[in-house]
């Protein structure tokens, strides 16, 4: 269900593109790490924009996938900007350990805004309200597709 989002999703107006670059599978086709640059319009006052001088923001996902342990961990880090500001997430999907059709969903997130032409404070709070507002969205989009592959009859 994760991966119909790319590359690219109309429930998420804000993810503009990805590409993949990277992908590696294990000899036994178990374990599959993809790399993707992804391509994101911020929701920020133009003038922010035009003052940082980009339009979008780029991002590098890595997704590693591991059939036999029934795993998908995200890893994401920010292109942009990297050395003002250092964004990093972390999202983890595992089977629970008592019920193997559920499945658990664990996310870290962290910001370090080190410089930002003088706008950190606000910087910093327009990039927390998309990320509120991505969580939700996120939950929302996960089961939108896992109802659209339960009425293909994939479980």
């Amino acid at each position: 269900a994760y991966m119909r989002r790319f590359p690219k999703c109309p429930l998420i107006p804000v993810f503009v593109d990805s590409e993949v670059f990277s992908e590696n599978h294990s000899d036994d086709g178990a374990v599959t790490v993809t790399e993707r640059r992804c391509v994101i319009d911020i929701d920020a006052p133009r003038l922010l924009k035009r003052i940082a001088g980009v339009d979008y923001l780029y991002f590098i996902q890595k997704n590693t996938l591991n059939r036999r342990d029934r795993t998908l961990q995200i890893e994401v880090h920010n292109e942009t900007f990297s050395s003002r500001v250092v964004v990093r997430e972390c999202c983890n999907y595992t089977v629970h350990p008592e019920n193997e059709d559920w499945t658990c969903f664990e996310q870290t997130a962290s910001l370090d805004i080190k410089s930002f032409f003088g706008f950190e404070s606000t910087a910093e709070k327009i990039a927390m309200k998309q990320y509120a507002s991505s969580i939700k969205k996120g939950k929302e989009i996960i089961e939108y597709y896992l109802k659209e592959l339960e009425e293909e009859g994939v479980t």
